[in-house]
């Protein structure tokens, strides 16, 4: 069996606490019992959805770049899904004629490249069922400030810690406090709120390569962290579940 390469090791160690709070979504909640409809936003080629159609669910992909839904028809062919997975080009302002009553919505890095997250969330309300869930995983402003500052960027580090400029590529980055009051106001009441990437991206990624057993053991302590409250300002996003 050929060994992982090296990006998909980083890519499980980014994405295993995502992962494991979605799961426990739909293998111990409301959603347990059905095949649920999922919606995944910016899904891209599929990293997410395929896996989830493979797990009996249906899944819509709205992107805007037809490179990437080409590449997700492919993959979602290749792992015998093609029937539970559809990809329709859009973002999340064209939501309320693409969509309607999902059962769960992925907006998972995503929100930050929005000019109005208020207005976003409303969007996502409004095409989920009474009683549905949002998986949002978002860019955390306290460990980009570490981050800017650690690169040299020492302005750039300086005018975040005050706020959000929201500008260039990087796009928004939100606190704690902040997305919870944006859920809120869009009529969302958060269940879990989920650390991710505290030591992941301070790791060097030579390390996942000649160590053994660096990987998983990196995936563990991201697990072991993920939930306790004063690792949340050391996280690169945060990952927020849900219920509207």
């Amino acid at each position: 069996m050929a060994q992982p390469s090296a990006s998909d090791r980083r890519q499980s160690v980014r994405t295993g606490v995502v992962w494991d709070g979605v799961r426990a979504l739909l293998e111990g909640g409301d959603l347990a019992a059905e095949q649920a409809r999922i919606v995944d936003i910016g899904g891209g080629t599929g990293g997410f959805a395929v896996p989830l159609a493979e797990l009996g669910h249906t899944v819509q992909v709205i992107d805007p770049s037809p490179d990437a839904l080409a590449a997700l028809d492919r993959r979602a062919r290749e792992r015998g899904v093609a029937d539970r997975v559809t990809g329709q080009q859009g973002d999340l302002s064209d939501l309320p004629g693409l969509v309607a009553d999902a059962d769960l919505v992925l907006c998972h890095g995503v929100l930050e490249m929005v000019d109005d997250p208020s207005a976003s969330l409303d969007a996502i309300a409004g095409v989920l069922r009474a009683g549905g869930h949002l998986s949002l995983l978002v860019a955390q402003r306290h460990a980009a400030v570490v981050a800017r500052a650690m690169a040299g960027h020492f302005q750039a580090a300086r005018e975040l810690l005050d706020g959000d400029p929201a500008t260039g590529r990087a796009g928004h980055r939100f606190t704690h406090d902040e997305v919870v009051d944006l859920l809120v106001a869009a009529g969302f009441e958060a269940s879990a709120v989920q650390a991710v990437r505290v030591f992941a991206d301070l790791v060097p990624g030579s390390l996942l390569d000649l160590e053994p057993g660096a990987t998983a053991a990196l995936v563990e302590l991201e697990r072991a962290v993920a939930t306790r409250p004063e690792y949340l300002p050391l996280a690169t996003q945060l990952h927020v579940l849900a219920r509207h």
